[in-house]
């Protein structure tokens, strides 16, 4: 097993050191998300405290997040409807045989 890599990063103009097995450039990208949220929410909104921009910042997230899972199921919920329509069509053609 690989030994944790310290990354640092700078989130909202502070540096954190995140440790992880995860590829640098990978945690980078991900405080960069972050980053990005959490500025995207300070221009928005009156909000002075840094706490309050992070609390927002990763409600939106988690709601992206959901909102994309819930993509995901109905995606894979079409994809075996449409499996078992093909996989019955081709029963029903093998038995003509």
């Amino acid at each position: 097993m690989s030994e944790p890599k310290s990354v640092t990063v700078t989130i909202y103009g502070q540096d954190y050191t995140l440790r992880g097995d995860a590829d640098t450039a990978y945690v980078e990208r991900v405080a960069a998300l972050v980053d990005q949220k959490m500025r995207e929410i300070s221009q928005r909104s009156d909000l002075a405290s840094t706490s309050k921009v992070a609390i927002l910042a990763a409600v939106n997230l988690a709601d992206d997040l959901l909102r994309e899972q819930q993509k995901h199921q109905e995606a894979l919920h079409l994809l075996e409807e449409r499996t078992n329509q093909i996989s019955a069509f081709l029963e029903r053609e093998m038995d003509k045989l």
